[in-house]
């Protein structure tokens, strides 16, 4: 794995490999830590379309790992010379040894290790248009790689996590993503950090609150300036601290005996009515 985090400047090599043993394999297989993960800067994706995606995108590849009884099937070869040209090493491996790396009895074929990037959030877009995501201390994987993908969806321009957050680049948020991780700029920042970047912001912090007193249906979204959209934790909600600095404190209205709703659903609702203005069924077309 050391040498793969060299990086690209020498052309990349393939294997076959079918031990557990294998000290690479076993180098990947602890990317399902977080520590090793840092260590390495490195994290899985599992799929061909998710490891094209990320290529397209630009993002930088260590490695590539494909089941051996899939070596001819449509377009695992040219991924292959691809990856390779790019300086990442291909591991043809056994079902038997993606399925331990993948921690999964029907892997996907295909499994790409990347380089881990996260995104400055000072050169985040600041214009009229820009609807970006702050995340208080979100702890579900799930949850953050729904509302990653939701985010893409919606035209958000990106997603900050602040505090103590799941990793975004563990495989179980990665799968909930759905590739839109490799789409949707991610940065992390401390409280005390984000609440400094928020005096500096030139709009508007609008945050969820169960005692907020704003309908967020009644929200003049369309104004022309950039949005902070703050949600906090799934079971806390937002501190105090960062519940002062909203410039709106806003709420959904509820039916029923529900006493809240799921942070990524919630984060949905509060995105598409934000960016309702900017979408259309004739665009995503």
């Amino acid at each position: 794995m050391n040498e793969a985090a060299k990086g690209p400047g020498r052309p990349g090599r393939v294997k076959e490999i079918t031990a557990l043993t294998n000290p690479t394999i076993k180098a990947i297989r602890g990317l399902d830590r977080k520590r090793n993960r840092e260590a390495e800067n490195s994290f899985l994706a599992e799929g061909q379309k998710l490891v094209i995606d990320a290529l397209d995108l630009g993002w930088t590849v260590r490695t590539l790992i494909y089941a051996k009884n899939a070596r001819d099937h449509a377009g695992v070869a040219d991924l292959a010379a691809r990856v390779v040209a790019r300086g990442g090493d291909v591991l043809e491996v056994s079902e038997k040894v993606l399925g331990a790396i993948t921690r999964r009895d029907n892997p996907q074929m295909v499994v790409g290790v990347f380089a881990i990037k996260w995104a400055d959030p000072t050169r985040l877009p600041r214009d009229e248009n820009t609807v970006c995501v702050v995340l208080d201390r979100v702890r579900d994987p799930g949850n953050l790689g729904t509302i990653i993908r939701t985010a893409d969806a919606a035209g958000a321009t990106g997603v900050i996590l602040v505090g103590d957050c799941v990793d975004p680049f563990s495989i179980e948020t990665v799968r909930a993503t759905m590739g839109s991780l490799f789409a949707m700029p991610v940065a992390r920042m401390s409280e005390e950090a984000f609440l400094s970047f928020r005096n500096d912001w030139p709009g508007k912090l609008i945050g969820t609150h169960l005692e907020g007193s704003v309908d967020y249906r009644t929200i003049g979204w369309a104004e022309s300036e950039p949005l902070l959209l703050l949600m906090g934790n799934e079971s806390q909600g937002l501190p105090d601290t960062l519940a002062k600095s909203c410039d709106i404190l806003a709420r959904i209205p509820q039916a029923g005996r529900a006493d809240s709703l799921n942070l990524a659903v919630a984060t949905g609702l509060m995105l598409f009515e934000a960016r309702r203005h900017a979408l259309s069924i004739e665009e995503s077309e």
